[in-house]
């Protein structure tokens, strides 16, 4: 019997995690969004591209979450997205109230599931969906630091000319403009990157990292970025399905690692079949664990709101 997984909301992050599910053939897919028709005509659209690229699995689109039970896994994309000039956090309030519902018909029907959020303001948003279903930490989590990884990977791989898959690289902290990219982690087939150009360069890189959101919402202007959330997501999706075991830098709920306790921040997890199966608690610097404390406290900003919401 085939893995399930559910992608609430059929926007372009969700549709296309959906379609790259398909793909890999990773689960049988049900696409659940609130306008009518739409999730109906994209995965129709989806499961009609099926006999071209050669995959074989059931797509669903619905405006019900009946069809979603027993899912293994639900992937909550539903939200509003960034604008111009927008942070992730101008979307705090209005993002928690699509997030509780979602959560709320999701766990209804699927009590065993593994939640992963993609929703912004991210790592509060996993708040509100732990809050809400009463999961344990391993079964919700949050994909912020595999995009984040990926775009300073991304952008080292450009500055130096080479292969996208020789850089390793790991983001840590909130995903927002606190981010941490672990430069003394960072190397190119194992030769560390401060050996391989100038701080200066390095500096801009790490910064092109934190605004790397906002500069794809001011070129598209009326939206933001999709594609590479959306491999993003599905890296995690696999590694859980197939039990893969997978270390990714995932937004979790700390209860002590790095003296952060009660919030969700990226972190470096192995992701399996049960979730989160082990929280890797790196030794970090007096200067990189000085920022990951500022990030901590900028999630705890939103979370802070959110608790006098719901109080």
């Amino acid at each position: 019997m085939r893995s399930k997984v559910t992608v609430i909301g059929a926007g372009n992050v969700g549709a296309n995690t959906a379609q790259k599910i398909a793909q890999k053939e990773l689960a049988d897919v049900i696409l659940v969004d609130v306008v009518e028709g739409v999730p109906q005509g994209k995965a129709l659209d989806m499961l009609e591209s099926a006999p071209v690229e050669g995959y074989d699995v059931c797509l669903v689109g619905t405006n019900s979450y009946e069809e979603t039970s027993n899912s293994d896994v639900v992937v909550i994309t539903a939200g509003f997205p960034r604008k111009p000039g927008m942070s992730r956090d101008d979307l705090l309030l209005a993002n928690y109230e699509v997030v509780k519902s979602a959560t709320q018909q999701a766990v209804k029907h699927s009590p065993n599931a593994i939640l992963i959020l993609v929703t912004n303001p991210l790592d509060a948003m996993c708040w509100t969906a732990m809050k809400t279903s009463g999961f344990p930490r391993e079964r919700v989590i949050g994909m912020a630091g595999v995009l984040d990884t990926a775009r300073f990977r991304t952008f080292i791989a450009e500055q130096l000319e080479v292969s996208f898959e020789n850089v390793t690289a790991m983001v840590l902290g909130g995903h927002g403009d606190t981010m941490v990219p672990l430069v003394r982690f960072t190397n190119v087939s194992g030769i560390p990157l401060s050996e391989l150009t100038t701080q200066d360069v390095i500096d801009r890189m790490v910064q092109r990292t934190r605004d790397g959101g906002a500069e794809i919402v001011k070129y598209l202007k009326t939206g933001s970025a999709y594609y590479a959330p959306a491999a993003s997501t599905v890296e995690m999706v696999e590694s859980i399905l197939k039990d893969k075991k997978k270390v990714l830098p995932c937004a979790v709920h700390l209860t002590g690692e790095y003296g952060i306790n009660g919030l969700f921040v990226g972190v470096p997890v192995k992701l399996g079949k049960s979730g989160v199966e082990k929280i890797y608690e790196i030794k970090l610097d007096s200067a990189e664990a000085a920022a990951l404390r500022k990030s901590a406290d900028a999630v705890q900003e939103l979370v802070s709101v959110l608790e006098k919401k719901v109080a």
